[in-house]
C-alpha cells in the first residue's frame, strides 16, 4: 500500500506545480462561451470541470490517460491465461498515469484482497430491507454502512492538516473499492439465490473475485467481468455518477459519502439504469414478437412501434459521442470470440444494423448509434445472469474505479467547493431587454 500511495503522491506534486506555473501564466485565459441555451439545458458541453483520469473524445470514445479501449486490451496485463485486462491495471493507469507491469497489478490485487473485509453491521444494514428492495437501493445502505469506517472522516474529526486530506481520501478510497465486490455480490445471492451466500477466494483478482462471490465460476464470465468492469470504469467528469462524486467530495464529504450519492445518480433511467432498460426492451420485443430471435423486419417494425408509442430504444444514442460507441465495439468483439451464436447476441447485433438508419430518417437524432449499454446484458444473459435489476449494481462497482481515483486527484490537487452560479428566468428577461447584468457573483 505505501509503495502505491507514495508513488501517488510523488506524482500529485509534481501536477500541482505544473497546474500552479498554468494558472499563473494562462488563469486569465478565456476557456470557452456560455448560451443561454446551455444554462437552462444541462449544462451540456460546458466546460467547467478538471478530470485528469479519462477523456471523452465525440468521435474517438474514451480514452484512460491517452489509451483506447482496444489500446487497454492489448497493453494491459491479465490474468494468467486470460485475455481480456485486469481492471487493477486501469486503475493503476488512471491513478499514476503511467501503464502498470504485472508486478505493478499483482501489488495492487494484494491490496485489495488485504483490505476487502466488510464489517458486519454493512450486512446487518443491507438485510434490514426488504428482499424485493431494488438492487441499487441496497447497494448505496451498504455503502452507507460501510461509511463508519471512514478514515478521512475520523482523521477530520481529530483536526487532520489540509495538507493531509489526501492521504486520508486515498487510504478511504483503496477500502471502498476493496469492499464493494463483497457487498454486491451479497446482495445478489440475497436477493436472487435464498442468502446463501459464497465466501471470498483470496487468491483471485479483484473481477474474478466477483465473479466467484456472485456464484459464476465459469472463466469465461471471469473475463468477461474483468472486461466489462476496465471499460465501465470511467467517462471523464461530466457524466451523473462522475460528477455528483466529485460535487459532494468537493463539500470534503468523506469518499463513502461521496460515493453514495454518485450511485444515486447512476440508478436513474437516462444514466446507469439504461443498461436494465436495454435487456428489459429486448425482452419484451421477444415475447410480443413470440420468437427468441426476430427478423430485421421484425424488429424494424417493432422500433417504429416503440418510436410511435413516444418513447426511445434504449440503448441508442449518446450526449457527447457521434460514432457507435467503443466500449459496445469491444463487448461485440467479445460476444463473436466466446458465444458467436447465441441467439440473443446474434438479436443485439440485428439491432445494431436495424436502428441507426431509422433513426437517422427521423433528422433529429444527432447520434444514432449503440452505447455501452445497448450490448452488455446479452453478454451477462449468456453466462446465466439474467436478473437485470442488478446490472447497474455492477456498473457501480466498476465507476468506483474511476471516480475514487479521481475523487484522490481532487483532494491531491487542492480543488475547491464547487459552487455554479444560478439565475433566474425573471433575470434572463431583464437581460434580454438590457436591464440587468446575469453574470457575476
Amino acid at each position: 500500500m505505501e509503495v502505491l500511495k507514495g508513488l501517488f503522491k510523488q506524482k500529485a506534486e509534481q501536477a500541482n506545480a505544473e497546474i500552479k506555473e498554468i494558472l499563473k501564466e494562462h488563469g486569465s485565459k478565456v476557456i470557452g462561451e456560455v448560451t443561454l441555451s446551455q444554462v437552462y439545458q444541462g449544462m451540456r458541453g460546458i466546460t467547467g470541470l478538471v478530470t485528469e483520469t479519462s477523456l471523452l473524445d465525440a468521435q474517438e470514445g474514451i480514452r484512460f490517460r491517452g489509451y483506447t479501449i482496444p489500446e487497454l486490451r492489448e497493453k494491459l496485463p491479465k490474468a494468467p491465461d486470460g485475455k481480456e485486462p485486469l481492471p487493477e491495471g486501469l486503475f493503476f493507469l488512471m491513478l499514476i498515469g503511467e501503464l502498470p507491469t504485472e508486478d505493478d497489478v499483482q501489488r495492487v490485487t494484494n491490496i485489495l484482497q488485504r483490505r476487502s473485509h466488510v464489517p458486519a453491521h454493512v450486512f446487518h444494514t443491507i438485510d434490514a430491507l426488504p428482499v424485493n428492495a431494488h438492487p441499487m437501493t441496497q447497494f448505496v445502505a451498504g455503502i452507507m454502512a460501510a461509511q463508519t469506517e471512514s478514515e478521512f472522516s475520523r482523521r477530520y474529526s481529530e483536526g487532520m492538516n489540509k495538507r493531509d486530506y489526501w492521504a486520508a481520501t486515498f487510504d478511504d478510497c483503496i477500502d471502498l473499492i476493496a469492499r464493494l465486490p463483497r457487498i454486491a455480490a451479497y446482495i445478489y445471492r440475497r436477493k436472487y439465490h435464498f442468502g446463501q451466500h459464497i465466501q471470498p477466494n483470496g487468491l483471485l483478482d479483484w473481477a474474478g473475485n466477483l465473479a466467484h462471490m456472485m456464484g459464476f465460476d465459469n472463466e469465461g464470465f471471469k473475463e468477461l467481468m474483468r472486461l466489462y468492469m476496465t471499460i465501465h470504469a470511467d467517462h471523464e467528469g461530466g457524466n451523473v455518477s462522475a460528477h455528483t462524486t466529485h460535487l459532494v467530495g468537493s463539500a470534503l464529504s468523506d469518499p463513502y459519502l461521496s460515493f453514495a450519492a454518485g450511485m444515486n445518480g447512476l440508478a436513474g433511467p437516462l444514466h446507469g439504469l439504461a443498461n436494465q432498460e436495454v435487456i428489459k426492451w429486448i425482452f419484451e420485443m421477444q415475447e410480443k414478437l413470440g420468437s427468441e430471435m426476430p427478423t430485421k423486419a421484425e424488429i424494424a417494425q417493432y422500433v417504429q412501434d416503440t418510436l410511435s408509442s413516444g418513447k426511445v430504444v434504449p440503448g441508442y444514442g449518446h450526449a457527447v459521442l457521434r460514432k457507435t460507441d467503443p466500449r459496445y465495439t469491444a463487448q461485440m468483439d467479445f460476444g463473436k470470440t466466446h458465444m458467436p451464436n447465441d441467439p440473443l447476441c446474434q438479436t443485439v447485433w440485428n439491432i445494431y444494423e436495424v436502428v441507426p438508419p431509422i433513426l437517422q430518417s427521423l433528422g433529429k437524432v444527432k447520434n444514432p448509434w449503440p452505447n455501452v449499454d445497448a450490448h452488455s446484458g446479452a453478454l451477462l444473459v449468456h453466462f446465466g445472469l439474467k436478473e437485470y435489476e442488478f446490472y447497474t449494481v455492477l456498473f457501480g462497482v466498476s465507476r468506483a474505479l474511476g471516480v475514487m481515483a479521481s475523487l484522490c486527484w481532487d483532494r491531491a490537487l487542492g480543488f475547491p467547493l464547487e459552487r455554479p452560479k444560478s439565475i433566474t428566468t425573471a433575470q434572463v428577461k431583464r437581460w434580454l431587454k438590457g436591464e440587468d447584468e446575469i453574470w457575476g457573483d
